[in-house]
């Protein structure tokens, strides 16, 4: 599956991350409360805002992305959130960017409506893909209009990726140990894809 990273990202990936605090665990938020933390911004090619309990990104052009930051910092740790799409075309991507250092250096977990999967990571210069040569398709992956939970594990350099209580795939880079959090939503060749994400938990290894 022919796929690459988007390039139109909104202004707030212009913002180093390298005031984020370090955060206790485990840590939580339901997106119940607007003022819990999460850097979120919107432009016209994107809408990122606490609505209605949940974390909504709502993209309204094609080619691009957009993310909002906890602007915490961990190391070790387990991370649950579920990721429902709620409108949009199927050939999408979703997931949460994880250990970033600012908008240039960090890890990606994605997955699309269509049921496919990658890790990768952005070392400031170009996409270096730790789960395969491309996108990986997996039967555990809900698709269209629906919820998956994604859980990620980091530690040390050992990193593992599941998705509804299925580990998808264990990778392992040691060049990021520690950094923020982010949940993000991008659209490829159609708008519209709209991602509400929920519960999430942050919890020792």
């Amino acid at each position: 599956m022919d796929r690459q990273w988007l390039v139109v990202v909104l202004a707030l990936s212009l913002i180093l991350l390298s005031a984020c605090e370090s955060a206790e665990l485990p840590w939580t938020d339901d997106f119940s409360d607007p003022a819990s933390g999460w850097l979120v911004e919107s432009d016209a090619s994107a809408q990122v805002e606490y609505h209605d309990g949940v974390m909504r990104i709502l993209i309204r052009l094609p080619n691009s992305i957009a993310w909002a930051a906890a602007q915490r910092e961990f190391s070790d740790f387990r991370l649950s959130v579920d990721a429902t799409q709620v409108a949009g075309p199927d050939d999408n991507e979703y997931g949460v960017l994880l250990r970033m250092q600012d908008p240039q250096h960090f890890y990606r977990f994605s997955v699309s409506g269509d049921g496919y999967y990658q890790v990768a990571k952005f070392d400031g210069v170009e996409w270096l893909i730790l789960s395969g040569d491309d996108w990986l398709h997996s039967e555990t992956i809900h698709h269209g209009s629906a919820t998956n939970h994604l859980q990620v594990l980091c530690q040390g350099s050992t990193m593992a990726f599941s998705v509804n209580g299925v580990e998808l795939v264990e990778v392992q880079d040691s060049s990021y140990s520690r950094g923020d959090v982010g949940l993000y939503a991008g659209a490829f060749f159609e708008p519209d894809v709209e991602v509400h994400f929920d519960n999430l938990r942050v919890a020792a290894p």
